[in-house]
C-alpha cells in the first residue's frame, strides 16, 4: 500500500501488538548493499529491540536506530521509531521487533 508522499507501508504480524512499517524507498523490492530507512508503529509497552535475519541465519546491518519520534504525521496506532538497515544479501528478510509487552514481525524483500 501506498501513503503520504508514495511511500509504502507493511502490517507486521503479532498476537499481542499492531505493528506497521513505513519503507522510504521509491519502489520495492529494496536493494540489497543500500541503507533504507524504516519507520516503525507498535503498540505494546516497554523499549524496542530490533532484528533482521534470512532464513539462513544472515543478520542485516542495523546502519543507526531505533530512534523514538516524538512527532509525525504517519496516523498508526502505538509509539514510534526510526531505524535504518542495510541488507546484505538477496531474499526475504525477517525483521522481529520486540517490546516488554508486545513483539511482532514482517517479511521485506531485497533484490
Amino acid at each position: 500500500m501506498l501513503i503520504g508522499e508514495g511511500f509504502p507501508e507493511v502490517r507486521g504480524t503479532s498476537r499481542d501488538a499492531e505493528l506497521w512499517a513505513l519503507l522510504f524507498v521509491k519502489e520495492a523490492p529494496l536493494s540489497r548493499g543500500q541503507e533504507v530507512k524504516i519507520v516503525w508503529r507498535m503498540t505494546g509497552a516497554g523499549p524496542l529491540t530490533i532484528k533482521a535475519t534470512l532464513p539462513d541465519g544472515t543478520a542485516a546491518e542495523r546502519t543507526w536506530g531505533p530512534e523514538e519520534h516524538t512527532g509525525s504525521t504517519w496516523e498508526r496506532p502505538g509509539q514510534e521509531w526510526g531505524t535504518g538497515f542495510a541488507f546484505p544479501k538477496r531474499g526475504c528478510w525477517k525483521i522481529e521487533l520486540t517490546r516488554t509487552q508486545g513483539k511482532g514481525h514482517v517479511w521485506l524483500a531485497v533484490a
